[in-house]
């Protein structure tokens, strides 16, 4: 994923997201400043939909960092939890919607959901047949 931050938004909003907990409601604005200036992006979210326009209408969460660190994100290449901890970003507000940030910017090609890995090692844990434990027996031999 190469994309910047600014083409990672502008494809956003594009349909329903079932990632999105469907009771969840809010909105976000991203302030990505660049040498002196600052873009503002506004995200809209309910209904599992998030709707992306530019304005620097107060939201129930700010977060603001460089250019550098949106485009990070939207490569996949920085969890937003991260960034608050390295403070690579700032937030001011509704601390809870960030965790929609983290839903919303995707993690690295082939991340999987730890629920997945784990159900993924159960189903490779089936329980020995017969045959397996004979072989395994003799092996052991």
């Amino acid at each position: 994923m190469g994309a910047t931050a600014e083409q990672y938004l502008r494809q956003l909003d594009t349909g329903r997201r079932p990632d999105l907990p469907e009771t969840t409601a809010g909105t976000l604005r991203l302030d990505l400043r660049d040498d002196g200036s600052t873009d503002h992006w506004y995200l809209t979210i309910a209904d599992q939909h998030v709707r992306v326009t530019r304005s620097a209408d107060d939201a129930e969460l700010v977060v603001r960092a460089d250019r550098a660190v949106f485009d990070r994100m939207a490569r996949g290449e920085l969890h937003p939890g991260a960034g608050l901890l390295r403070n690579e970003l700032t937030v001011h507000g509704n601390m809870q919607l960030l965790m929609l940030l983290r839903r919303i910017f995707a993690g690295p090609d082939g991340a999987r959901h730890p629920h997945e890995l784990g159900r993924a090692a159960l189903v490779g844990r089936a329980a020995p047949t017969a045959r397996n434990e004979t072989t395994a027996r003799d092996e052991r031999s």
